[in-house]
């Protein structure tokens, strides 16, 4: 998956993936993508349902080593 940015959110607890997510989605054009890392296993939902609530689409997600990979379109 080709992104545009990356975004360690590594070792974050929430809600602070969340508050870096909204932040570095704001330096995006619409259409473009964010790629997030994170550890929280609470991510998985917040960042689903933050995608949807601000017009964004959770593109994919996967885990690998314990962490959480999300790619998110800008709306």
């Amino acid at each position: 998956m080709e992104a545009n940015k990356i975004l360690d959110a590594k070792g974050l607890a929430c809600p602070m993936p969340i508050v870096k997510t909204k932040k570095a989605m704001n330096e995006l054009e619409s259409g473009q993508v964010l790629e997030i890392h994170a550890t929280d296993k609470g991510a998985k939902n917040d960042l689903a349902a933050w995608a949807k609530s601000g017009g964004h689409e959770l593109i994919s997600h996967e885990v690998e080593n314990d962490v959480l990979k999300f790619w998110i379109k800008k709306g």
